[in-house]
């Protein structure tokens, strides 16, 4: 099963940090074993969502150059309440170091104006083509489809773009 946990990508400043949320919903089928009678958001995602956060981060700030954005290491993170299903994850990631391969982050997110989870992470990115060449065909599509889902993230709240267009005429 593959996750995206990033619903909406609400501010971006390039190379230096985004704020994305993550709505949690009853209806995602993870919360149904973690815990069956006290459902919340597991903390591995919570993670997750700030790691997504910061791989949506690179790609913009680096014109979607790598394919792949992967967690290197996490450092530091710590847990500090519950999100429940009907709560709101707000995740903000700030770059303290990006280059071509790499990456380091901070992040925090908050439910409810209170602080759950913060830590300090590392990505590594780049494209299957530099391990071989044959592989870059699936970077073209990865590409493609990474940059569909960001418009997608973006077009949410930037009000700008098709569903920005349908709604404003209504």
């Amino acid at each position: 099963m593959r996750f995206a946990l990033v619903d909406r990508i609400v501010e971006l400043t390039p190379g230096e940090q985004l704020r994305a949320i993550k709505a949690v919903s009853a209806s995602e089928e993870y919360l149904a074993d973690h815990f069956p009678t006290f459902a919340v958001l597991p903390g591995v995602f919570m993670l997750e969502a700030m790691v997504e956060a910061a791989a949506w981060l690179v790609r913009a700030t680096q014109d979607f150059a790598p394919s792949l954005v992967l967690l290197r290491e996490a450092k530091n993170i710590t847990y500090k309440s519950f999100v429940r299903p009907g709560d709101v994850l707000d995740v903000t990631v700030r770059c303290r170091r990006l280059t071509r391969d790499e990456s380091e982050f901070s992040g925090v997110g908050v439910c409810q104006q209170r602080e759950v989870v913060k830590g300090r992470f590392s990505l590594m990115h780049g494209r299957l083509s530099d391990r071989h060449p044959m592989l870059a065909r699936i970077d073209e599509d990865l590409i493609r489809g990474l940059r569909a889902r960001y418009a997608a993230l973006r077009d949410l709240t930037e009000g700008v773009g098709p569903r920005a267009a349908r709604e404003t005429k209504a």
